[in-house]
């Protein structure tokens, strides 16, 4: 998978940057996490700082399309987004397999 930036914009007011990115890819779209830790990989920072807004999967491309932003801290992470939207953006737990 590779992302490609293609807009970065910062606003001072909700100290954060907003992130327009295309990605291309081999077999399934990938997941909210796996744009997430790739972006903090690129962008040195904690994917816990990330929130990836939307991913729009071009049809019959193995591209696709979203924005994401990216937080100073996270208390204004969880100050200035919904809920719903921070739920979203958690990691899978991992699931413990009985025997």
């Amino acid at each position: 998978m590779e992302i490609k930036i293609n807009e970065d914009n910062h606003n001072p007011l909700l100290n954060r940057r907003k992130i327009d990115f295309t990605t291309t890819f081999d077999g399934a779209t990938p997941s909210r996490n796996e744009i997430k830790n790739k972006l903090a990989a690129m962008m040195d920072i904690s994917s816990e700082l990330i929130v990836v807004q939307d991913i729009d999967n071009q049809y019959g491309k193995k591209e696709a399309r979203g924005y994401a932003k990216i937080y100073d801290d996270a208390n204004t992470l969880k100050s200035v987004e919904c809920d719903y939207i921070i739920e979203r953006n958690k990691p899978p737990e991992e699931t413990e397999s009985e025997a």
